[in-house]
């Protein structure tokens, strides 16, 4: 029996050609769950046993049962993408089983699904899943700080207010939250490794800025807090007073080429921002900056009988 740990071996039986005899070939990779992308494990998967025999995606191909030499290969380069019953028969023909061949089956679904909350659901699945068979998921303490606002507020407030205490930090939130809350974001951020806390109980950042990369999991909690942001925008335009806080906006014309600048200089200006800020000793509140640009028509150049449909 094979050992889940952070390396896993992989057996495999074939045929030799010359003699017929059957021989293990054994193939060492990280562990399905390291992975968030199945391409990346059904690629790494090939590539190792390239490296070690004369495999062919034409062979791989056979093995889980396609008709198509070629269609795994396709499914990598990103030109096609497996179905559940085509997901089955690949992770079988790389010797997944158990919580691992579960696991790889959740990140074929992960890509096919359809709105936020299914990828979201999915997400979930596989956390429980590597949690409970003690493997951690990549990516999923940055998750868990997206799903809300409450962690980035109280990352910030924990070192701005040294000494505090969770319901005195709790009370410096608008809107407010329950000490409780308070507590529960200290631990994650603690154990997420996002705050460390001093010998006198002062917490320090650990990172000033957190960035989500190319994290593709990220993006769903990313775009919950994004929701929960611009909720927050709306209520602050009807409550705040215009001396605390900045609304506006251009409505303009723009092709693809301009753009593409815009969001460009969108980069520039946001790490501007960030540069100006870093700079501040000690702040006196935290504040939120959302960035938008989104259309308000159809594309024009597009054909006229495709107006409407999104094209």
């Amino acid at each position: 029996m094979a050992k889940f740990s952070k390396f896993r071996n992989f057996c495999f039986l074939e045929n030799v050609a010359w003699n017929a005899s059957k021989i293990y070939l054994i193939v060492i990779m990280k562990s399905v769950v390291e992975y968030k992308d199945y391409r990346e494990y059904v690629l790494d998967y090939y590539r190792e046993r390239k490296r070690t025999s004369a495999f062919t995606w034409r062979e791989f191909a056979k093995i889980a049962g396609f008709a198509s030499g070629s269609y795994l290969k396709l499914v990598c380069d990103g030109k096609t993408r497996l179905r559940e019953e085509g997901a089955k028969k690949t992770a079988l023909a790389m010797g997944l089983l158990g919580f691992e061949y579960d696991y790889f089956i959740l990140m074929v679904r992960y890509e096919g699904a359809k709105t936020d909350r299914e990828k979201k659901k999915i997400f979930e699945e596989m956390q429980a899943l590597s949690d409970a068979h003690h493997v951690k998921i990549l990516g999923s303490d940055l998750y868990t700080f997206y799903e809300t606002w409450k962690h980035s507020v109280v990352r910030e407030l924990a070192v701005a207010m040294p000494g505090a205490k969770p319901h005195e930090i709790a009370k410096a939130c608008r809107p407010a939250i329950s000490a409780a809350d308070v507590s529960a974001s200290l631990s994650f951020l603690m154990k997420a490794g996002l705050l460390t806390r001093d010998i006198k109980g002062n917490y320090h950042q650990t990172n000033r800025s957190l960035t989500t990369g190319r994290l593709n999991v990220v993006a769903v909690a990313v775009h919950s807090l994004l929701r929960q942001m611009g909720e927050f925008a709306l209520e602050a335009l009807d409550k705040l007073p215009i001396s605390e806080r900045h609304f506006s906006g251009i409505t303009m014309g723009v092709t693809k080429e301009s753009y593409k600048k815009v969001v460009e200089e969108f980069a520039r200006c946001r790490k501007r921002i960030v540069s100006i800020v870093a700079d501040d000793k000690k702040i006196e509140k935290v504040c939120r900056l959302n960035m938008q640009l989104f259309p308000l028509t159809e594309n024009l150049n597009c054909d006229p009988t495709d107006l409407g449909k999104g094209v």
